[in-house]
């Protein structure tokens, strides 16, 4: 009865006699387990923690105390905490922990028929009638919680429902008698009973046509006021629909987000199929877009047109409605999005959230072959697109024309995906023309940039402080920057003091641009200005030292290098542990002694 999360769960064992166990249960729900690994409890922990605060169910084979102590501090409110379940590492015993009523008493019960083990349901309304009334199946929503924790308390007391409306479902609840004294509603219309539990089936669509540039307000006051007009309810809507000309309209979207619905679209060619019926085919928007309608097609793609176009000085809408709920997954396509995924120095620890829940709802993965590979533990059921080194406008065009289908796409970096990354080629290529035009659809899809920590700064957290004050970040590749450029940016950088971070700082066939970069900036600053040398960062080969700049050796380095100068004021010494690390003052010594005398 219930509705599974939508975020793909997270199966962790917590002992070595739990692997096997942990496997069958990631294989039966098509995901990867993360077995365990003697010694590391502590990576366990973390994993936990943070699918917990990703909102994924956490299914960990282990003793239900460690779950608990683990997650305790975390815990929020029932309605937005995710679905835990505790699971022996025999696999006979599944107990809920969290989340009964919202995925995990119907998790249980399935891992348990897949088992042959004894689900442990503890939640009462289970245990008396097998399901909660306010546990609803897919594309059902209940409007007001709190009536249905008052109707589940009659029936615990002996109370029988019955339903004004429709709801095979509710029919199969163990309580249910048509003569029963516990009033349930179950229709698309506004309830007219205050105080009796609300269930509103999602099976309308609602078409939407619309000027370009259209605010979102007009749209949504739009369906506002043609929803009220004939007495639905909004929690009835599923989708919007449009034409795939307005998948990008900023508008559209935000009317879609308010109502808490996808926003699907289709082809002129799909649209227009719908022309016999019609009611209000317009030869002007024929002309413009190739379909006779807009609104009123998308709208029939429910099934039946229930409301005919209604309109303001901007906006179209029309409303349709299904037989059945409707899954908006099959109707028509989604809005495409390309993520742009900064991994960060390559742990899973550096990983930005934003950029782990990216990867997570990604269908498709794109990028360079190492990097999909450090992004492996956030994998569960995404087809990979590997590309090698130095094929980044082939990946980044690939990505776009992926999400141009509708997919949605990780297009993936180590790093920030911002800096000597691909965020700006995704850019470039949107406004491109001629041959290295993409297409369309591809210019329409959605674009959400999930920093990462970038490599000077994982280089320069992991030995003091050296960007403190000003610095900045310079690429020594001339593959993409002409050679003099890269000469001059050397030159300002060195004259004017900044810290300095190089990217790209020597490969085989370039070698000597970090070797005048030192020359530079020792005409420009002491023999013992500190310096970074960090490689493999995030990675088991990691190595960061800290150097004068006198003795930094650029025959050292490679391109899995990262290479920081301090300023004329950075400074660097050994601590009590014996590591040396550096920093560069913000200047409240000074600012101390200024006040002092004062």
């Amino acid at each position: 009865m219930g509705q599974l999360n939508q975020n793909p769960p997270l199966v962790i064992s917590f002992s070595e006699s739990g692997n096997e166990v942990a496997e069958k249960i990631a294989t039966a729900l098509s995901v990867e387990a993360q077995p365990y690994k003697k010694g590391e409890m502590d990576p366990a922990r973390a994993a936990v923690e943070r699918g917990f605060q990703q909102g994924r169910p956490i299914i960990g084979i282990c003793a239900a105390a460690i779950l608990i102590r683990f997650l305790a501090p975390f815990l929020a409110d029932k309605k937005t905490d995710p679905p835990v379940l505790a699971v022996s590492s025999d696999g006979k015993s599944i107990v809920p922990l969290l989340g009964g009523h919202h995925g995990a008493n119907q998790l249980a019960n399935d891992l348990a028929h897949d088992l042959n083990a004894h689900a442990a349901i503890t939640t009462a309304s289970e245990n008396i009638f097998g399901a909660g009334l306010d546990e609803v199946p897919f594309g059902w929503t209940l409007v007001n919680p709190k009536s249905a924790k008052r109707a589940m308390a009659s029936l615990l007391a002996g109370a029988k429902f019955h339903i004004k409306g429709e709801a095979d479902w509710l029919a199969q609840h163990p309580a249910h008698d048509p003569d029963g004294e516990v009033q349930l509603l179950a229709h698309i219309h506004h309830r007219e009973e205050q105080d009796a539990p609300h269930y509103v089936p999602q099976k309308l669509v609602v078409g939407v046509g619309c000027e370009r540039h259209c605010p979102a307000d007009k749209i949504i006051d739009l369906i506002k006021s043609t929803i009220k007009a004939n007495k639905l309810h909004p929690k009835a809507i599923a989708a919007l629909a449009s034409i795939d000309l307005k998948a990008d309209e900023v508008g559209l979207q935000q009317a879609a987000a308010h109502f808490g619905v996808p926003l699907r679209v289709f082809t002129a060619e799909e649209l227009a199929a719908e022309r016999e019926r019609v009611p209000n085919p317009s030869a002007i928007v024929e002309q413009e877009v190739g379909t006779p309608s807009v609104a009123e097609a998308a709208a029939l793609k429910a099934g039946t047109l229930l409301v005919e176009k209604q309109k303001n000085k901007q906006a179209t809408c029309a409303i349709g409605i299904a037989e059945e709920v409707i899954d908006p997954q099959l109707l028509g396509r989604a809005l495409g999005t390309v993520y742009l995924v900064g991994l960060g120095p390559g742990t899973a620890t550096l990983r930005t959230p934003e950029a782990d829940r990216a990867l997570r709802v990604a269908s498709d993965w794109v990028g360079y072959g190492l990097y999909l590979d450090l992004a492996a533990d956030a994998k569960t059921h995404q087809t990979e697109h590997r590309f090698d080194l130095g094929e980044e406008e082939l990946r980044v065009r690939h990505a776009l024309e992926l999400a141009g289908t509708g997919r949605d796409v990780a297009l993936i970096c180590s790093g920030d995906a911002n800096i000597f990354a691909m965020g700006a080629l995704i850019y470039e290529l949107l406004v491109a023309e001629g041959d290295r035009a993409i297409s369309d659809a591809a210019k329409r899809v959605a674009i959400e940039t999930c920093p990462g920590i970038s490599a000077f700064q994982a280089a320069a957290a992991k030995s003091g402080a050296l960007i403190g004050h000003d610095f900045c970040c310079i690429s020594l590749s001339d593959l993409l920057t002409p050679r003099d450029d890269i000469l001059k940016r050397l030159d300002a950088a060195a004259t004017g003091d900044f810290v300095t971070a190089f990217y790209n700082p020597r490969s085989m066939r370039r070698t000597d641009l970090i070797e005048i970069a030192k020359d530079k900036f020792l005409a420009e600053r002491p023999d013992d200005t500190p310096v970074i040398i960090a490689s493999n960062l995030g990675r088991p080969a990691e190595r960061v030292r800290v150097v004068t700049l006198a003795e930094f050796n650029p025959e050292e380095i490679d391109m899995l290098t990262i290479v920081l100068f301090g300023s004329s004021q950075s400074k660097s010494f050994v601590r009590g542990s014996g590591e040396r690390v550096a920093y560069t003052p913000r200047g409240y010594a000074k600012k101390a002694a200024k006040e002092a005398a004062q």
